[in-house]
């Protein structure tokens, strides 16, 4: 491959098999994908190697080095060749609580929330 050569994001995380399907990777692109500290707010964002991609996977912060473009997606083995992981799983933070349940929760014992609880939810909720 010549130094233009580039890859779709979605396609690339796909085929290095971070998600099971392409909408998965894709959406991920539109939402918290950095490319070499850009943010990517479409999912065709160019990935060329040498690229550092930083994303949401799970629980966790993913940091990956791009070392290859794949052509097809392949078995592990081959795609483990594509990458080289910058933030190893026994160093990884969690996520904050809720950014992870995308729901709202409440302290506990503060019982039901009252009718004003509820319309200052609403609001908030409304944006």
């Amino acid at each position: 491959m010549t130094d233009e050569a580039f890859l779709r994001a979605d396609k690339w995380l796909y085929q290095a098999r971070f998600f099971k399907s392409r909408s998965l990777a894709s959406k991920v692109c539109d939402g918290g994908l950095r490319i070499s500290g850009n943010k990517v707010d479409k999912a065709h964002a160019r990935v060329r190697v040498g690229d550092v991609l930083t994303f949401p996977q799970g629980l966790h912060i993913r940091v990956v080095k791009v070392l290859a473009l794949g052509t097809r997606r392949g078995p592990a083995s081959e795609a483990q060749g594509l990458y080289e992981d910058l933030s190893p799983p026994e160093k990884q933070t969690p996520l904050p609580k809720a950014a992870r349940s995308g729901v709202m929760t409440r302290d506990a014992g503060s019982g039901r929330p009252t009718k004003r609880d509820r319309r200052q939810l609403d609001r908030l909720r409304r944006g």
